[in-house]
């Protein structure tokens, strides 16, 4: 049996990809398992049971990862559950940055109990005309899975397209169409492009990428959109840039005191991921991830360890979550071997530091075998599995 711990309101559609050898709640003590969306988990207890945490969406910032990683836990994430919901509003903020219907509705409520509308309508919009998506240049800084279906999409509105990103993942290159111009540096789409989306993790490489100097770089009028984190813009920078014209407009997922009443601001109260369809995804996506490795052992989109999956072969299977050193595979099977178990299959995945191996035999080992691989040094954690 299995202890699931909730910490926000999961959608219905992932809870029921548990079965009856789990117990899932807010309740529940001493977990196996944590599935969360929202919650800061920088306060929780870490009980010796837990083994994993899924979060039920992309970003990890409420999760003590390097915590996690000491500890032996595995954090996943669901990147891409929610691609399709982002990619739509990005859009919604692509054309309210160049039509200007955000000003020209503001004016219409302004108006809206004035008998003379209508008559007032054909005189005041031409304020509002703007500019039609055809034909301009878009900049992707970031082709994961949000950034590719967005570039993929533009290409559609007759965008010329140009896509910046330097770790970009095979799957995403091969999902990205050719007609988007790869850009070896993020001068280039600084450079050259009308409209600006960011698509990129928030970290300490990535805060503040829009500052003064990279807004100088840009063309006059440019269009800003942020639907990934809100540190990846400096706000100081951008409401000068906006004051001074440099900038037209910024649409932004991440409202906050400084940058919301700016009149070429758009500011969403983060909707990015908040649709019906996408809380769906990402809650079965996330229960999914969870279940296979509490059953199976397999490791699919964490964030802290690396990605491992093998079909289970032998009856009895072992998972060793170890620091990335040398001969720590065979120190593990060499205490196998004393045992007299035949290993059936193998795989070690390596991540910086951090190193995961699975081993499937063709019988249990011991306790006392146990015990010893656990003793190694710099082994952090042994899981053992039975098929």
């Amino acid at each position: 049996m299995y202890n699931i711990k909730l910490f926000n309101n999961i959608a219905q559609e992932g809870l029921d990809q548990f079965n009856d050898k789990y117990t899932v709640s807010e309740a529940v003590e001493n977990p196996q398992g944590i599935v969360v969306r929202s919650a800061n988990l920088f306060e929780i207890d870490y009980n010796p049971e837990l083994k994993a945490i899924a979060r039920a969406g992309a970003g990890v910032n409420n999760i003590d990862i390097p915590t996690c990683t000491d500890k032996g836990i595995v954090v996943f994430n669901t990147p891409g559950a929610n691609a399709n919901a982002v990619k739509e509003l990005v859009f919604a903020g692509l054309l309210m940055a160049s039509r200007d219907i955000y000003h020209g509705m503001e004016w219409v409520k302004s108006e809206g109990k004035n008998p003379d509308l209508p008559k007032l309508v054909e005189k005041r919009k031409k304020r509002y005309a703007g500019n039609e998506l055809a034909g301009k240049k878009l900049g992707v800084i970031g082709c994961g899975a949000i950034g590719v279906q967005v570039a993929n999409l533009a290409l559609r509105f007759g965008m010329e397209v140009h896509g910046y990103d330097p770790y970009m993942s095979i799957d995403a290159a091969w999902n990205l169409s050719r007609y988007v111009k790869h850009e070896n540096t993020i001068d280039d789409i600084f450079k050259n492009c009308d409209f600006i989306t960011l698509h990129i993790p928030m970290n300490d490489q990535t805060k503040n990428t829009i500052n003064k100097d990279s807004i100088s770089k840009m063309k006059d009028g440019v269009k800003i959109l942020n639907f990934a984190r809100g540190g990846l813009v400096n706000d100081d920078d951008i409401l000068e840039a906006l004051d001074s014209g440099k900038i037209g407009f910024y649409v932004t997922d991440f409202p906050n005191d400084k940058v919301s009443l700016h009149p070429n601001v758009a500011a969403i109260p983060h909707l990015g991921a908040s649709t019906e369809e996408s809380e769906i995804n990402c809650a079965v996506k996330a229960a999914q991830e969870i279940k296979d490795y509490l059953e199976n052992g397999n490791i699919t989109n964490s964030v802290n360890l690396p990605n491992a999956s093998m079909a289970f072969e032998g009856p009895f299977r072992i998972c060793v979550i170890h620091k990335n050193v040398p001969k720590m595979i065979s120190q593990i099977t060499d205490m196998l071997s004393s045992e007299n178990a035949n290993i059936e299959n193998l795989l070690n995945k390596s991540k910086k530091e951090i190193a995961y191996t699975m081993v499937d035999l063709d019988q249990k080992v011991s306790d006392a075998a146990l015990e010893a691989i656990q003793n190694i040094e710099n082994v952090v954690r042994v899981m053992t599995y039975t098929k």
